[in-house]
């Protein structure tokens, strides 16, 4: 199991094995790298602790528990959770500011915590045990615990519709069957045969209203910002950051650069495609901050380097940004260990244009939803798949909320027995009931923070975090995300909208606070997103690929989407009618998915 996730830790092995519990981990040693070798025990070595991630404040909780009258026996941020854990107990994770997993094994109790951190920057998966003497196995990555003999290697259906809609699966499925993912901010214990999982943590967007005067919102943004990237500073190794020159990373850098004697050390990728190309605002940023900066226009060996990220990545993944993201990676880890980014800004600080509803929509919902449904709804029911407008009249069906969930799952939910095979679709549930629960939660928020806080529980954890954790950690890159902290993530839950979003200015705070940290310039230009041109790449050397892959006989003999369905989108792709290379990389993804997992 160590063997297969050896690009998470080349630096060092580790084995605990007592009784009917083990316990392995692979190392990238970053604190206390003599000594902080794992599994670590505490005194009487009745408890042991692997752990991946890096915790902030441990030195804080250190002195805390050294009054209390712990005795360490390293240096290293894993040993104070130990205390921690036999201090408090399973509140332990409530003390630790930082991204992890963690599993304990407490052998006088016969008892197994597992953690993961509150916004998922650190994932786990573990199987599900069933009778009596049933074995829960876990890891950091799912090809771990494929590893493990009697592992069958077998597709949850549910998981595959639901990655077809939101392009990852979302928690706690996975795409293998009876292996679930530990979502963020929940601790596991395993006990008696029994598995608990508790959530531990929340943001809070209850709290919203105008309280206070604007710049006390930016000072206190900056504020903490300014300690979240302080506190990441910490490492005994090599440290840089990722730069792209938008307002997130740039801020990033910005505060490096107050708190680091030497230059900091920044990098960049670009394509030769202009419309893709960053890198002029990152050397812009760079040149300000007099920052020792390594750039690399990428002419990507596309089909080689998805191969291996589909490789790296366990399940079907469609964002293609992971792309660019393993390039950068590869290129800071020629240099460092640990690369910080700006990775959060728009999920906490409100920055995708998504979250402002198309003139269209926001004149249809002055009528109830009742009676747009009551005329569009049969109408859209009747017109042609593909008919030119249909996806604009779908879009103006439903409240607000089912509004952005049909954005964010490509209108799947509604179109699923257009797109699935009947035998395939026999016992799946909607797609879009992953949204349910949290919108519930926050039903009394505004609409933007309803979209935010299910963003930040699908989307950044089942997307962002996952493309970074994987591509950094596919060269054994250890990457920070200094704008995930979660006291800021706490913080920026309390701006009110209107400074949130100003108009149709995303990010309003945040590039206030930018204006504080370098010259406006800077901050204010187009968003680009860190993308790549699939489209242009599936009309072009990727065409043949693409058919092959979509609706080749390999692909249609899988039995899941409607021959149909696929003609449709190539043809109207190819003939220039519709942009559908969204669904087509993401079919593309997952055939690809298919040939190197289950073939």
């Amino acid at each position: 199991m160590c063997d297969a996730i050896r690009h998470r830790g080349p630096d060092d092995d580790g084995y605990h094995v007592a009784g009917n519990a083990g316990l392995g981990m692979r190392r990238l040693s970053i604190i206390d790298v003599a000594g902080g070798h794992q599994p670590i025990f505490n005194e009487d070595r009745s408890l042991a602790i692997v752990f991946n991630g890096e915790i902030y404040n441990h030195l804080d909780v250190r002195a805390e528990l050294e009054r209390r009258g712990h005795r360490y026996a390293t240096r290293a941020d894993t040993e104070t959770i130990l205390h921690a854990y036999e201090e408090y107990g399973d509140a332990c994770v409530t003390h630790l500011r930082g991204m992890f997993t963690i599993a304990i094994w407490d052998a006088p109790r016969q008892r197994l915590f597992l953690a993961r951190d509150r916004l998922g920057k650190k994932p786990l998966y573990y199987t599900q045990p069933s009778g009596a003497d049933g074995q829960l196995a876990f890891a950091s990555e799912l090809k771990a615990i494929l590893a493990l003999p009697g592992v069958e290697r077998r597709v949850d259906r549910q998981a595959l519709a639901d990655y077809a809609a939101w392009g990852y699966v979302p928690d706690p499925l996975s795409i293998c069957r009876g292996v679930v993912k530990l979502p963020p901010a929940h601790y596991l214990v395993y006990e008696n045969n029994r598995v608990r999982v508790e959530k531990y943590w929340d943001v809070d967007y209850g709290h919203t209203r105008r309280a206070e005067p604007e710049e006390f919102y930016v000072d206190r943004a900056l504020e903490i910002l300014d300690e979240a990237v302080r506190i990441r500073l910490m490492s005994e190794v090599p440290l840089g950051a990722f730069l792209s020159g938008g307002t997130d990373s740039s801020v990033v850098v910005a505060l490096m650069t107050k708190h680091t004697a030497g230059r900091v050390k920044t990098f960049s990728i670009g394509f030769e495609e202009k419309r893709y190309n960053e890198l002029p605002y990152a050397r812009a940023v760079a040149d300000h901050f007099r920052t020792e900066h390594h750039e690399e226009v990428v002419r990507p060996e596309a089909e080689r380097d998805v191969l291996a990220l589909v490789k790296q990545f366990d399940e079907p993944f469609a964002d293609s940004s992971m792309i660019p993201t393993y390039y950068v990676s590869r290129l800071a880890r020629r240099h460092v260990t640990v690369a910080l980014s700006g990775d959060g800004g728009d999920e906490l600080f409100a920055g995708y244009l998504r979250y402002v509803d198309p003139e269209s929509v926001r004149v249809a919902n002055r009528f109830p939803a009742s009676l747009r449904d009551a005329v569009l709804g049969p109408l859209t029911g009747v017109l042609p798949p593909g008919t030119r407008g249909i996806d604009r009249l779908r879009n103006l069906m439903g409240g607000a909320d089912d509004q952005y969930v049909r954005h964010m799952t490509g209108g799947i939910s509604q179109l699923r027995r257009e797109v699935f095979e009947p035998a395939f679709l026999a016992g799946i549930d909607d797609p879009a009931r992953i949204a349910s629960p949290f919108l519930s939660a926050v039903r009394a928020a505004d609409a933007l923070s309803r979209r935010q806080y299910l963003d930040t529980h699908t989307y950044l954890s089942g997307d962002i975090l996952t493309k970074v954790d994987r591509a950094s950690m596919m060269v054994s890159l250890e990457a920070r995300a200094p704008l995930l902290d979660h006291v800021l993530a706490e913080f920026a839950a309390t701006i009110p909208v209107e400074l949130r979003m100003k108009g149709m200015t995303t990010k309003y705070i945040l590039k206030r606070v930018a204006e504080r940290l370098m010259p406006a310039e800077l901050v204010h230009r187009p968003k680009m997103g860190f993308a790549v041109p699939v489209a242009f790449w599936l009309r072009k050397e990727w065409a043949d690929r693409s058919d092959d892959l979509v609706r080749g006989k390999r692909a249609l003999d899988r039995g899941t989407f409607r021959p149909a369905f696929l003609n449709r989108i190539m043809n109207e792709h190819r003939a220039g009618r519709r942009d559908n290379s969204t669904m087509i990389w993401r079919l593309m993804m997952l055939e690809l998915w298919y040939r190197e997992w289950m073939d």
